[in-house]
């Protein structure tokens, strides 16, 4: 079978594999099928869903205006952006969080704390479920002074974008840490990459950015718009979007999940459905697969045939991980539904990890699927519930759990499937393509100590 890269040449933004991001623990293997979907009211339609508030918020700068707009920035008080401020900046300036146009103010990010949701100026409810803001210090504060704008600039003092008609505002970081993960207990990762150090002051406003957020690292052409997606989807003609999110490793559960879910779709009366593959580009923790990596192992898995690339769109989400389970999932589901999806795949503790401190999970593992089912202002937006599947050992592949015959199912943890690619063993026949798993091989094999006992950095696939 060609490469990836052949395939994208002959149609562009195509297929690649899938993956649940299970808790620390959790059984990679307990992936789902779709049982009892919440359905919209009326019959099947056939179109894409529009976007929340009826049209995307696109932010960047018209090509003309940039110059003009660039030799504003350099004239105004500067904030400095750090890795997750320019990710939560290329979000918002495409449209991912829409009817979002900047960085919230104070109102909006209250009620996204204490409703997730937001209400726009004709009495309709969005969700919003995670405060996309940006903290400043005192110094930065004082800097600002009277000004009513200021320039955003990258770690190399670059203006990236204006932020305009500015509020500037107390930062809560306990009551924001304590709402939006449910604990302060230490050890939350995004809390301490992001918020722990953070200032104590957000700045919000309108948004201009001054150019489309580029990374340079050879994914650029994975990262695709709400905009563009909607393009590519309405090109193929589809009547369904179904989406997935993974920030993990493919491996063939989840190729039979997917597969079985455009099945169910054509039973109940759509004609093409596509899967809208949607693997986390942003922050992640430390333990968790690098992006290229992840992303090289999705091409093994498509070159060995395992998923269609006729009926799947792949593309990187550029947002980062909050690790907040019942909370942030509402947020995944959200920012779909502006790409142009109008079914998503919830399974086994989505956006869940390990208890920081205690060992347990930190979410209950029901409470995502059963909170997107009635998240406010997610009503347009099927929830596809998982059903378990697991390693079959009578049939010698990832088959759904028969409760009949528990004795015949193997399940592989996310611990076991990591121990195993860091000892280069394999897992058994059939749970994951043999290509896809050397890439986790070599990856592991990649962080083994060097001769001085340290470890390497992670380097790119």
């Amino acid at each position: 079978m060609a490469s990836m890269a052949a395939v994208l040449n002959k149609t562009p933004f195509l297929s690649q594999p899938l993956t649940k991001p299970p808790a620390s623990d959790l059984p990679t293997a307990a992936v789902s099928f779709p049982s009892k979907p919440r359905r919209c009211r009326g019959a099947v339609r056939a179109g894409l869903i529009a976007p929340d508030g009826g049209k995307l918020v696109e932010l960047v700068v018209d090509e003309p205006r940039r110059r003009e707009k660039k030799h504003e920035a350099g004239e105004l008080p500067r904030v400095e952006l750090t890795a997750i401020d320019m990710q939560w900046m290329h979000v918002l300036s495409e449209g991912w969080a829409s009817p979002l146009g900047g960085f919230m103010r104070e109102s909006e990010f209250l009620q996204t704390l204490h409703f997730n949701s937001l209400r726009l100026d004709d009495g309709s409810v969005v969700n919003m479920s995670v405060p996309i803001v940006l903290a400043i210090d005192d110094e930065q504060k004082a800097g600002i002074g009277e000004s009513k704008r200021v320039a955003l600039v990258d770690s190399d003092g670059n203006p990236v974008a204006i932020l305009t008609d500015i509020e500037i505002y107390k930062h809560p970081k306990e009551e924001r840490i304590a709402r939006t993960w449910g604990t302060t207990a230490p050890g939350l990762p995004y809390v301490e990459e992001a918020i722990t150090n953070a200032g104590n002051w957000l700045i919000g406003g309108d948004l201009e950015v001054l150019e489309p957020v580029k990374y340079n690292d050879g994914l650029d052409r994975f990262r695709l718009s709400p905009a563009e997606l909607r393009k590519e989807l309405e090109k193929r003609g589809a009547d369904a979007v179904f989406a997935f999110q993974l920030r993990n490793p493919v491996h063939n559960g989840h190729a039979l999940l997917m597969t079985d879910t455009r099945r169910r779709l054509l039973e109940m009366g759509y004609k093409n459905p596509i899967l809208l593959l949607h693997p986390l580009g942003g922050y992640t923790k430390a333990d968790d697969v690098p992006l290229s990596w992840r992303m090289k192992q999705h091409e093994k898995v498509l070159e060995d045939g395992v998923l269609d690339p006729e009926t799947t769109v792949v593309s990187i989400f550029p947002s980062p991980m909050h690790y907040a389970g019942p909370t942030e999932v509402q947020w995944h589901a959200k920012a779909r539904i502006n790409a142009g999806a109008n079914f998503y795949i919830v399974g086994r503790d989505p956006a869940g990890m390990g208890h920081p401190v205690e060992k347990r999970d930190l979410y209950d593992a029901d409470h995502g699927k059963k909170v997107l089912s009635m998240a406010p202002g997610l009503e347009r937006l099927n929830i596809l519930p998982f059903k378990v599947a697991a390693y079959d050992k009578t049939q010698g592949k990832m088959a759904f759990f028969d409760p009949s015959r528990p004795q015949d199912f193997l399940f592989i943890s996310g611990t076991k499937m990591r121990t195993l690619a860091k000892n280069k063993e394999n897992p058994p026949d059939g749970f994951m393509c043999p290509g896809g798993w050397q890439v986790l091989v070599d990856y592991y094999d990649s962080l083994t100590p060097a001769g001085n006992g340290r470890l390497p950095e992670v380097v790119p696939a």
